[in-house]
């Protein structure tokens, strides 16, 4: 049986105790088809004592600094104060540690203003970065030399990966479980949270977004139906008159309510089932693309290079998941 994966999750003082449950609960609640638990999750402190958060009470953990020179994966979550949020600057056995992460090779993700300790650290100069969009210009002073990017919900850029806030940091934890271990775990993983499966990395952060003018007026039954007839054609007037709503009103609310609009949505969700058909099936390219709702493959492979970068079989040589040696 393969060892599970050690994943350290760091936190600072004054951490975002949100951001240290949901990245634990997400990597906990990951399960193989044997229900058997694919990661071990640790959590750490820099002395291994007890941190006070945000929220006004104290994390205790069971682990110091030595987890983070154990584990394949370390999370930096979110911080607001200490030294790194405040004048961007960092302790030097922290930032020895964080680089060896990556000098060995290893993973090493931030989420929200965890973003921070990595960019004090200098690990992200040079690099493709985001983090909470309210935070940005304070980053931008400390940080010139990160390429940040604040209008996405995350940033994979290979061994370094950052998120945006809160929902964001889920959003990247579930990217990770499924690049590591394909659809079905993240997914499940997913419905065991009670959180959406997947939210592209490149979906805007909702900033300051208006609320629908009526509350039980919404698109929400109308995006349920979609994702259930994602091979049929579904055009705006369809969409729209499915809401019972004209298409103005229907494009202004689902914009509101997603952050993107009715044909942007539908095509992430026809990505997004067209990556899980080439990870779970065998289907042919062409009955992938028509079951995904891009009709031919060569539509499909349009999109998904536009997307992705790579073709359907590519993709699939990539992350289909071959069964684990027991």
């Amino acid at each position: 049986m393969a060892p599970k994966h050690r994943v350290a999750v760091l936190a600072l003082p004054h951490v975002v105790a949100f951001d240290v449950g949901s990245s634990t609960q997400i990597f906990s609640t990951a399960r193989n088809a044997d229900n058997r638990r694919l990661y071990d999750v640790m959590v750490c402190t820099p002395d291994g004592g007890p941190v006070r958060t945000t929220t006004g009470f104290q994390i205790v953990p069971d682990h110091g600094l030595e987890v983070v020179n154990e584990a394949e994966t370390v999370v930096v979550v979110g911080i607001h104060g200490g030294p790194p949020f405040e004048d961007g600057t960092l302790d030097a056995k922290l930032t020895e540690a964080l680089t060896q992460v990556l000098s060995d090779g290893r993973r090493l993700m931030s989420i929200c203003t965890g973003a921070f300790v990595l960019g004090a650290a200098g690990l992200l100069d040079g690099r493709p970065a985001t983090t909470h969009w309210i935070h940005a210009e304070r980053f931008r002073r400390f940080y010139p030399r990160v390429k940040l990017n604040p209008d996405v919900l995350f940033v994979d850029d290979g061994d370094v990966l950052t998120s945006a806030g809160i929902g964001a940091g889920i959003d990247l934890c579930l990217h990770v479980v499924r690049t590591d271990h394909g659809s079905d775990v993240a997914n499940r993983t997913a419905r065991r949270a009670v959180v959406p499966p997947w939210r592209d990395g490149g979906q805007s952060q909702f900033i300051e977004r208006p609320l629908p003018e009526l509350a039980n007026a919404t698109t929400q039954s109308t995006r349920a139906w979609m994702l259930n007839r994602l091979g049929d054609r579904l055009d705006l007037a369809t969409m729209a008159g499915h809401a019972r709503m004209s298409i103005r009103t229907f494009t202004r609310r689902f914009r509101d309510e997603t952050g993107v609009s009715p044909g942007e949505w539908l095509a992430r969700q026809r990505i997004e089932r067209a990556r899980h058909l080439l990870e779970s099936t065998d289907l042919p390219v062409d009955r992938v693309a028509r079951d995904a709702g891009f009709g031919t493959a060569t539509s499909l492979r349009q999109h998904l290079h536009a997307t992705l970068g790579v073709a359907p079989l590519t993709y699939r040589r990539t992350f289909r998941r071959q069964p684990a040696a027991s």
